[in-house]
């Protein structure tokens, strides 16, 4: 086989995407634990919470598959790779070759030794079942408690919230989103989901999930001393890089795994993306995982593309999350919260709190590393782009930008130069 995939996601379809643009011919193999079409896992919260149906899910039809010569092994577990003989093994028994192999496996769950949490009614919020068995608990689910505050366990809590659950969210750090929030930002958040019924309580945790001598679900004893009753428990702390195939099969890891500016691994025709990589961090230039969807699908189409033997260097991930509260809309890109006391850095703050309204700008020497929004957005494009492609921001054009008002006459024409050749139109 020309080409094997090894998880069927975001980075997967950017994968299948970058091979084709290069490649038309030879065919793709797309093996994937779950058996369920590629689905956006952001999408699984609008699923429970009842705002699309299943047929919603996929992030390609099948028509796409077909025309693209890609084959199909769902339901299927790759159980260990063999980087020498260029072969992948399978849970059914099957033993695939490979000339040009990406893992795409992405993040599992990360679930802290929370004593009770191994039993009935305890609940990652990764994957399409659980969320299918939540749906079909939900009119029997009164109470629920969300541990971790941050995009997945805001995401759940909402989406049981919005199917008559009685939602308490919990984290343990001072603010939610405390990785892509500054203080303000998380408090404007916090009121709307205050004001609508959905519980937040911060700086507190779960200590234990209490059970009855039967095993069943009671709830949950916090580390402020306090009992939450609930009938059932979403643990949503965060996902750490699915990475133990390839360190299983010698590929060189650290917090994900290794690869150069062109998503290539240790191990000879490997690569990898998505959540499970370790990749370029656009702004500072090392390597980091950066679990967030685009970079997902980047990593993926530019993996691709150099798996048939092109030389594309990947420009590097960007942090970036956009989340809209009840109505208040929110977006962090890049650096939100400075390093306290590195003088390189300049912030400048606008907040309206009736009007519901926070900006944030984050400069480092010179140009435009971070900003948070929330409320007016309107702006968020046009900020992205000057941190995208860390434009220069001279005096004049800072004063501007701090004014609310970006523009792209404010770009330099080396820029235009460098990344726009309208003479250049890449085929479909």
């Amino acid at each position: 086989m020309k080409y094997v995939i090894i998880g069927n996601g975001i980075a997967s379809i950017g994968a299948i995407e970058g091979i084709r643009k290069v490649d038309t011919k030879n065919e793709i193999l797309v093996i994937g634990a779950e058996d369920a079409p590629a689905y956006g896992r952001p999408l699984i919260s609008y699923l429970l919470a009842g705002k699309i149906g299943p047929d919603r899910l996929a992030l390609r039809p099948q028509e796409f598959y077909d025309r693209s010569n890609v084959s199909l092994m769902l339901g299927t577990k790759v159980t260990s790779i063999d980087a020498q003989a260029r072969t992948v093994a399978t849970d059914k028994g099957e033993t695939v070759t490979y000339e040009n192999l990406l893992i795409a496996t992405g993040g599992i769950p990360f679930t802290p030794p929370i004593p009770g949490s191994d039993g009935s009614d305890v609940y990652n919020f990764t994957n399409l079942a659980h969320a299918h068995t939540l749906i079909s608990k939900a009119k029997e689910i009164k109470r629920a408690v969300v541990i971790g505050g941050g995009l997945i366990g805001l995401k759940a809590g909402e989406s049981l919230f919005d199917r008559g659950v009685d939602v308490t969210i919990l984290e343990l750090s001072p603010r939610i989103l405390s990785l892509a929030f500054d203080e303000n930002a998380a408090a404007l958040a916090g009121s709307r989901l205050a004001e609508v019924g959905l519980n937040v309580r911060c700086g507190v945790s779960a200590k234990e999930i209490q059970r009855d001598h039967d095993g069943n679900l009671k709830g949950v004893h916090l580390t402020d001393g306090d009992f939450l009753q609930c009938d059932v428990v979403v643990i949503a702390i965060g996902v750490v890089p699915n990475y133990d195939l390839a360190q299983e099969a010698g590929i060189a890891v650290d917090r994900g795994i290794k690869v150069d500016d062109h998503m290539r691994t240790s191990a000879a025709g490997v690569f990898a993306a998505g959540d499970v990589a370790q990749a370029k961090d656009l702004l500072f230039g090392d390597d980091r995982v950066i679990p967030i969807w685009t970079n997902a699908y980047n990593q993926g189409f530019c993996a691709g593309k150099n798996m048939t033997g092109a030389d594309v260097p990947f420009t590097g991930s960007l942090a970036m999350n956009s989340i809209s509260f009840y109505g208040l809309p929110t977006i962090s890109v890049g650096t939100v919260n400075p390093p306290e006391g590195d003088e390189t850095y300049d912030t400048a703050v606008s907040l309206d709190e009736k009007k519901k309204s926070y900006r944030k700008l984050v400069f480092h020497n010179d140009r435009l590393v971070g900003y948070v929004l929330v409320g007016d957005i309107d702006m968020a494009g046009m900020y992205t782009a000057f941190v995208k492609f860390q434009l220069a921001v001279p005096e004049d054009a800072k004063k501007q930008i701090l004014a609310g008002a970006p523009d792209v006459l404010m770009w330099p024409d080396e820029f235009f130069k460098e990344t726009w050749n309208p003479g250049v139109v890449e085929p479909d």
